[in-house]
């Protein structure tokens, strides 16, 4: 295992931990000051230091859903299912995540060669089966899924936060920089809407995602940064699987609004005046990494303000490696969908590209597939020939985004030289020979390749990915006579049987529903 890659999945973004959840204003300014600091030690580290970099590898990190056996709603027990993990493994690729629902797993970085996307697959298959073992002894199941179907946000009106101050420092922050709680206001574009109000960061919870990692060279960062820019709308558009939430079904990737507007802090007076969102895509392709950084401090008032007593610079000048922690716990705070990430492994400074865009699930196979697509494409679009942003404005990147989040695998994308195009045909008559030709110069053997990308095409021929196959069985539900609710839960049924056979979404068959009985109405929807 590649020593500076092992530690990415040790950083987490809402997970590096603090002591304290209140912060006097002394101790915000004495933090600014500390952060700058930092800021400029990170500026001469670019002129000047040695950072490393390997062979590309992949690294991944996965959110992880826990639902009662019984009617499929979130199950608060991540803490006991962790700790039968542990007891039972010593494993501890497990840690929490905000909601006492929700659990992560740290995928230990591997080299994108010869076989090790199937080992990938095995072990991740592996490690989803021990979770799932550990929850069911809880009288749970494991979902990988970008939102819970069944959430409602009567979860939060009781008990919901995992154990940490990190999340209650994280929640208590957010709540006092908003000011006056959180409005959700999601209109999907089959004319249901979420309009609700929270005065927690609640529904910030119900978002699982699966980040992406890649290590590089300060030089070569804006390049990798660019092309992941480009690549998140078409990696969103045939990787969609958040269409619900509280019952309506909103965006194929509702995940992407709920997420932003739920770390959004900025009141309607500063929305009008252009200030950046928490959750944030950019504004403009860049050429250095420090671009970003500089950003991220000079735009965002601090969160979690606790100073740690590194010297950064009296580090730097005795010829040492300063970790910066002050600088990458304020980072840690921003949530670019594509994020960069500095960090160290034993002495050493490193940069990752942290691609953020995507949902978790459906299966272990379809998540597989879906790093495969996304490095295959970032090392073809960084390797060689003029690259494909200088052909794109950023506005178009932008609104390729936001179309596949609101319509996934029917977005309608615009790409250089090919104007309006559909997503599936981009992909499947452009972009997967792309990514084909990246796979095989990182060194992954012809076959394995030509497996997981056969997933990626298989979506775009039968036009099916995780939302769209969700929306299918829950309205083929709806017409038979089930109201939304138990659809959903009849549904979502359906939905873990699959995933826990580790099909790709795509293969998945549409169930036939017999007209819903009166026996059934008067007892309730029972889930498979």
């Amino acid at each position: 295992m590649l020593p500076s890659l092992a530690v990415m999945c040790d950083y987490q973004p809402m997970g590096q931990e603090v002591s304290h959840s209140d912060f006097t204003r002394e101790q915000r300014l004495a933090f600014r000051q500390r952060v700058l600091q930092d800021l400029d030690v990170f500026e001469r580290m670019l002129e000047g230091s040695r950072f490393d970099f390997t062979r590309p590898q992949m690294g991944l990190e996965i959110e992880l859903n826990l639902v009662d056996q019984d009617d499929l709603a979130p199950a608060l027990v991540n803490r006991e299912v962790l700790d039968e993990i542990t007891d039972e493994a010593s494993d501890e690729d497990f840690q929490t995540e905000v909601g006492r629902y929700n659990i992560e797993l740290n995928v230990p970085p591997r080299p994108m060669a010869g076989d090790q996307a199937v080992r990938l697959e095995r072990w991740l298959s592996q490690r989803l089966r021990q979770a799932g073992d550990a929850a069911r002894g809880m009288g749970a199941r494991l979902a990988a899924i970008g939102i819970v179907p069944t959430l409602q946000a009567s979860q939060f009106d009781r008990p919901w936060l995992s154990d940490g101050v990190r999340y209650l420092a994280l929640n208590d922050s957010l709540v006092r920089e908003r000011g006056e709680g959180f409005e959700l206001d999601i209109h999907g574009p089959a004319g249901e809407e979420v309009v609700s109000y929270h005065d927690t960061i609640g529904p910030l919870s119900g978002c699982t995602s699966i980040q992406l990692h890649q290590q590089v060279t300060p030089q070569d960062f804006p390049v990798y940064w660019n092309a992941a820019t480009i690549i998140s709308s078409v990696q969103v558009a045939i990787g969609a699987n958040s269409p619900y939430l509280f019952g309506k079904r909103l965006w194929a990737e509702t995940r992407i609004p709920l997420f932003t507007q739920m770390v959004d802090t900025r009141s309607v007076e500063l929305k009008h005046q252009g200030v950046r969102p928490r959750a944030y895509f950019g504004r403009s392709w860049i050429t250095s990494i420090f671009d970003l950084f500089e950003e991220n401090v000079r735009s965002f008032p601090a969160l979690l303000p606790e100073s740690s007593d590194e010297d950064s610079i009296a580090i730097l000048e005795a010829g040492g490696t300063p970790s910066l922690a002050d600088l990458k716990l304020h980072n840690g705070t921003v949530w670019r969908w594509n994020r960069p990430i500095y960090d160290t492994s034993q002495g050493v400074p490193h940069l990752r590209v942290e691609n953020r865009v995507l949902p978790a699930g459906p299966t272990a196979v379809d998540m597989v597939a879906n790093a495969c697509f996304y490095y295959g494409l970032l090392e073809a679009f960084t390797a060689s020939g003029r690259p494909i942003w200088t052909k794109m404005p950023f506005e178009d990147a932008r609104s390729n985004f936001d179309d596949a989040a609101e319509h996934g695998i029917t977005s309608v994308h615009t790409w250089p030289g090919l104007g309006k195009i559909p997503a599936v045909d981009l992909i499947s008559d452009h972009l997967l020979s792309v990514a084909d030709d990246g796979l095989a110069a990182l060194g992954l053997r012809r076959e394995v390749r030509s497996h997981y990308l056969s997933v990626i095409e298989g979506r775009c021929r039968t036009k099916t990915n995780g939302a769209s196959w969700q929306v299918a069985v829950t309205e083929s539900y709806e017409k038979a006579g089930y109201d939304r609710a138990e659809a959903l839960r009849e549904m979502f049924g359906h939905y873990m049987d699959n995933s826990e056979q580790n099909l790709p979404v795509h293969t998945w068959p549409l169930p036939t529903v017999a007209p819903r009985s009166e026996s059934v109405s008067d007892g309730g929807s029972t889930p498979r």
